[in-house]
């Protein structure tokens, strides 16, 4: 048996370090709110297989560390150690915490804590940039209030066709611009009013996710409502979200929300990846001039105060808001302008961020 550090290692000695698992600047115990299903020791290999309720990647990571950080420290610094997980399955008006979408490797939830910042704008150059990078993309318009995407992607009055699943009907996501995306816009009039309380928001985010036959792909970008409300909490039962960007303007007031948003995303254990700073600047088409019309590097300056990345900053162009008019997404079009060359940055910045881990 192996002996380096305190312990022996045997399936009780293990069990009993991982009962003293705690996270990190809190009392709360790791074995609390999940379980350790079984622990399995191969040689120097240790199998554990946990049983948790949140889905979320970067919960999973923590639990990973702390559990291995202990039994390094507590047993052998040269053990392997391997965590399996399963998501507790929670029956709560039929619904059941943690799917991932199947085949995606990045979930990304864009986001913001106020309206009028420009978040779907951002959400579908960011999409269509990450495609031109040669990614395979997709786009789900979870903004259920106010679904922009089929305007944006010049897909007004189409609907996705159904195609049978082992044994069920499933909608086919429709494409353009090299995105495959599904939108509550799809299934409305363009200019209904949609006013529904929490237990129907809820069942539309889950029809839009699991009833939707989606190829798989590298990125998925999710455009969600402004605030802090259901279709977030939604999500973070619905899926296994990969991070967040948060979308704001330059000014102050509207930083004071997208801090609120920050704050939600880390409330249910989703990492905010980086925020992107919209209408950072006015450039003149004529004589080039800058001029900060909502202030400027407030975004930026607020990053290091979240301890967060500042992934760009996108200046205010005329043709950004007409791509998004005329259904065609400035990145869709050839565009040369600070705005592309932004937007370009941002994807880039994203995927480093993800590589970075």
């Amino acid at each position: 048996m192996f002996k380096k550090n305190n312990l022996e290692l045997n399936k009780k000695n293990i069990e009993d370090v991982l009962s003293q698992a705690v996270f990190t600047g809190t009392d709360e115990k790791v074995l609390e709110k999940n379980s350790l299903l079984n622990v399995q020791i191969f040689g120097d290999e240790i199998i554990l297989d946990f049983e948790i309720q949140n889905p979320t990647l970067q919960y999973k990571k923590k639990v990973e560390q702390i559990c291995l950080g202990l039994i390094n420290k507590k047993i052998d610094s040269n053990l392997k150690v391997k965590v399996n997980f399963t998501i507790k399955k929670i029956q709560e008006d039929n619904k059941i915490k943690g799917s991932p979408i199947p085949g995606v490797k990045n979930i990304i939830a864009v986001s913001s804590g106020k309206g009028g910042v420009g978040k779907s704008t951002i959400s579908a150059n960011l999409a269509v940039a990450l495609s031109q990078l040669n990614y395979k993309v997709g786009l789900i318009d979870a903004d259920i209030y106010g679904p922009s995407m089929p305007i944006m992607f010049d897909l007004v009055g189409e609907a996705p066709k159904a195609v049978e699943v082992e044994g069920k009907k499933k909608m086919r996501p429709l494409e353009n611009y090299n995105v495959k995306m599904v939108s509550m816009g799809f299934f409305t009039e363009l200019n209904t009013a949609i006013v529904w309380r929490g237990p129907m928001v809820h069942q539309a985010i889950e029809q839009l996710f699991r009833d939707t036959k989606w190829p798989g792909g590298d990125f998925m970008i999710i455009d969600l409502p402004p605030g802090t409300g259901d279709v977030q909490l939604s999500l973070s039962q619905l899926c296994e979200i990969t991070g967040a960007v948060i979308v704001s303007t330059p000014q102050d007031v509207a930083l004071i929300d997208a801090v609120k948003a920050a704050q939600m995303f880390k409330k249910v254990e989703i990492e905010v990846l980086g925020i992107v700073e919209n209408m950072s600047f006015f450039a003149c088409p004529k004589c080039g001039e800058e001029t900060p019309i909502f202030s400027r590097h407030g975004a930026e300056n607020k990053c290091s105060q979240m301890d967060t990345q500042f992934l760009g900053a996108i200046p205010i162009e005329i043709d950004v808001r007409k791509g998004g008019d005329e259904g065609k997404p400035l990145m869709a079009g050839n565009h040369d302008s600070p705005a592309t060359i932004a937007f370009n940055n941002i994807a880039d910045n994203l995927v480093r961020v993800l590589e970075e881990g």
